[in-house]
């Protein structure tokens, strides 16, 4: 009698499987999900099942040993799959779909205002979500106070909180929240209205916060007139800030300089003069490990402060005309442990070859180097190949003055170089043979635009060079509308970040203003189609972005 009944409930369970209609279905349009009762028999939801489980046959005969698979087995099984099929698998039976739901811990939502009335079914099937996106479009009526601070009665245990475009978002909300959230490890958020007072709240309340972005933080109108922000009780825990696109970027100076264990600090876009500043952090920031200036107002002597953060490893100077060779020697001869530099020195020529002479005598264990709109000659890259021994990662662009000879010296000199860019350098065939013959650990070679080498010698190189991987675009690349920050890279934490030229679009868009200088627009010319650089590094470093799901 009892195995006539799992043989029931098994039927039932493969029906529903077939079916599929009865179960939750999450919007493949929309990442809100949309909840509706269960009907019927599920395959085991619990001790009391395992049974039937066990006996479960197919109508061929053969066990379904998938059902007979425990709960937290399953749910590790799911942890391996991507948003799609995890929805796909909710599908399958109601046990399923729980196991699937409880054992999600990432969910992105669409932040639109009528999200509120879904929160409670939301919730209640993905019960053990830590990390969670609110993405709204510019176009909708984004999610408001009332909404995140139910979320955040649904998820006290939230860790990592993404907010874009969340526009009705008010300091009052963002302070229920930062109470009800106080375990929140990572926030980020852009093109916010929020100001000065809940940005505060989330410090003052949330010990545990690691991480924070801000980007466009639209309800700080006047940094004079706004009240200091942070550190509060999360300057002890914070490791790494990053600030974008913002004129009131000033106003986190107090938090930057309160937060005494930062260790990556990544300023994009920010007005103000900024050498200030980092005079004041030099005797602090005694831990700081990583630092990304992009298009900032900064000189030699906030370089020279850089100069104090002995463990430095990671600099990124991008679009920063006052800086100059005086100010990379000062840090090369103070920053004993840099491994990645990136000089981006837009057409500029203040940083040339002393600078990166000092960085060969100074910084022996470099491991990448990207040059961009700067130009070295022979004699700097063959300082840099003898004593940076272990210079694995290379990329020139736009250099004026890297042609063959140059080229035969990196192939002679650079014994442990493994992947090397080259674009828009007056490079040609009689370089690719010096490759061939040089760089014995070298394992890929990517060149764009460099007019002089034809398909032939790329060829060539292949054919000579057979473990090589060599990537050749001789064609004129298409703008692309990027900046060095908009690469997934930041929030993520690429190696690589995106180094294009092409930053028209993007600040047009942020800053609303149309008024360009000519030169300003000569050199977005001169420098257009950079980004494959960055692109080709990204993939080299074997840094991923992509968000896993569960």
């Amino acid at each position: 009698m009892g195995q006539s009944a799992s043989s029931a409930a098994a039927v039932a369970c493969r029906r529903e499987r077939d079916q599929g209609n009865r179960s939750v279905n999450i919007s493949k349009t929309r990442s809100t999900a949309s909840v509706s009762p269960m009907v019927g028999y599920s395959c085991g939801t619990g001790e009391g099942d395992s049974e039937n489980r066990r006996v479960e046959t197919a109508t061929d005969g053969t066990t379904d040993y998938i059902s007979d698979l425990p709960n937290e087995c399953l749910a590790s099984v799911f942890q391996f799959l991507g948003s799609a099929d995890r929805n796909r698998c909710s599908l399958v039976c109601q046990r399923w779909l729980q196991i699937e739901g409880q054992s999600r811990h990432r969910l992105s939502l669409n932040a639109e205002a009528e999200l509120f009335s879904a929160i409670p079914s939301l919730f209640s099937r993905f019960d053990s979500v830590t990390k969670l996106a609110l993405k709204c479009d510019r176009r909708s009526v984004s999610i408001r106070d009332d909404s995140l601070v139910l979320i955040s009665q649904r998820c006290p245990n939230l860790t990592r909180l993404k907010l874009r475009a969340c526009r009705e978002l008010t300091d009052a909300g963002m302070e229920t929240f930062a109470k009800n959230c106080k375990g929140l490890k990572k926030l980020s958020c852009g093109s916010c209205t929020f100001g000065s007072k809940g940005m505060n709240a989330v410090l003052d309340n949330c010990a545990l916060l690691e991480e924070l972005s801000v980007k466009r933080l639209r309800g700080i109108t006047d940094a004079a007139a706004a009240e200091p922000i942070g550190p509060g009780v999360a300057g002890s825990s914070l490791r790494t800030i990053c600030l974008k696109e913002l004129y009131n970027g000033q106003c986190f100076g107090t938090l930057i300089l309160g937060a005494k264990n930062l260790k990556t600090l990544k300023l994009f876009r920010c007005s103000g003069d900024w050498d200030r500043l980092f005079q004041l952090m030099a005797d602090r920031m005694t831990k700081m490990v990583e630092v990304h200036l992009e298009r900032l107002q900064i000189s030699d002597i906030g370089l020279q402060a850089i100069a104090n953060y002995s463990n430095l490893e990671i600099l990124h100077l991008v679009k920063t005309p006052e800086c100059s060779d005086i100010g990379l020697i000062a840090i090369a001869d103070r920053c004993k442990l840099l491994r990645k530099l990136h000089i981006d020195g837009w057409k500029a020529n203040r940083i040339g070859d002393d600078g990166l002479i000092g960085v060969a005598k100074g910084c022996p264990n470099l491991l990448e180097l990207v040059l961009i709109g700067v130009n070295p000659t022979k004699t700097s890259l063959e300082m840099l190949a003898s004593n940076c021994q272990n210079l694995e990662r290379l990329a020139l662009c736009g250099s004026d003055s890297v042609g063959d000879p140059e080229i035969s010296c990196i192939a002679a000199k650079c014994v442990a170089l493994k992947k090397l860019c080259i674009k828009s350098c007056p490079v040609s065939d009689q370089g690719m043979e010096a490759l061939a013959n040089g760089c014995p650990n070298l394992v890929k070679v990517k060149v764009k635009k460099c007019k002089g080498v034809t398909p032939e010698g790329g060829d060539w190189l292949r054919r000579t060079r057979g473990s090589v991987a060599v990537n050749l675009d001789t064609g004129e690349a298409e703008l692309q509308e990027a900046s060095a920050s908009d690469g997934g890279a930041q929030e993520n934490g690429l190696e690589f970040p995106q180094m294009p030229a092409q930053i028209a679009a993007a600040a047009s868009s942020t800053s609303g203003s149309t008024a360009r200088s000519s030169s300003f627009k000569s050199r977005l010319g001169l420098l257009s189609g950079r980004s494959i650089v960055a692109n080709t590094l990204r993939r080299w470093s074997g840094g991923s972005t992509s968000a896993r799901h569960g």
